[in-house]
């Protein structure tokens, strides 16, 4: 055990857990500034199984949903990429930073591609961990009439390990209440989707598994 995990382990009693989610607070994470600073260490590694099994110059059209301020942006070089995020501020930000690609505040719930505008890559990062199990389910049913025939969906989303860890306590302090189980993420997928590629790995920084990740690609079910 390195060293920072043994602080983190002996601090982590419940009023340290209630600071955290102070420090941390969806209040704060809702600037956009704020949020890219703290994923600026994390947006990489989590990301990099995606890198590895696609390349990202092929799709077509890419989906980008809950894109934050264009965490995921700059892996996309192709011609078509549409993120879209609830949050003002994000896709605000995310304009700013990457003006030549196109941005929508919208409720994925809502938003319907036209026939001829439906995409071959639709992704979500971090997203539906923030969800309960039937919106979720109800989002993964948009997502899937989003694609086109020869489409993918991808997902990242952190476990919750069953043991006792350092990857399972910063799982119950984040601010999306629903991190799931390995099972639960491999039957909600599984209900909508055939998996065509699945990988679970740890999140490791300075020593230490922060988060335990599954990536999930997936063609829509017939």
């Amino acid at each position: 055990m390195t060293p920072l995990a043994g602080i983190i382990l002996a601090s982590c009693s419940e009023p340290h857990f209630q600071f955290m989610s102070m420090v941390l607070s969806a209040r704060m994470l809702e600037s956009a500034f704020v949020y890219r600073t703290w994923q600026a260490a994390f947006a990489e590694p989590k990301f990099a199984p995606v890198l590895a099994n696609n390349d990202l110059r092929k799709p077509r059209r890419v989906l980008d949903v809950g894109c934050g301020p264009g965490i995921n942006t700059a892996h996309f070089t192709g011609p078509g990429y549409l993120g879209i995020d609830i949050n003002e501020r994000y896709i605000r930000d995310a304009r700013q930073r990457h003006p030549q690609r196109e941005f929508l505040v919208a409720d994925v719930r809502r938003y319907v591609a036209r026939p001829e505008d439906r995409f071959d890559f639709v992704l979500a990062n971090s997203f539906l961990h923030h969800l309960n199990t039937e919106d979720v389910v109800g989002i993964l049913s948009c997502m899937r009439s989003q694609l086109t025939s020869d489409g993918t969906f991808h997902a990242l989303e952190p476990v919750l390990p069953r043991e006792k860890s350092i990857a399972r306590l910063l799982a119950q302090c984040d601010r999306g209440k629903f991190v799931r189980v390995r099972e639960d993420w491999e039957s909600i997928f599984g209900q909508l989707f055939e998996p065509v590629y699945v990988e679970y790995y740890p999140v490791i920084r300075l020593g230490m598994t922060l988060w335990n990740m599954v990536y999930f690609k997936g063609r829509p079910k017939l």
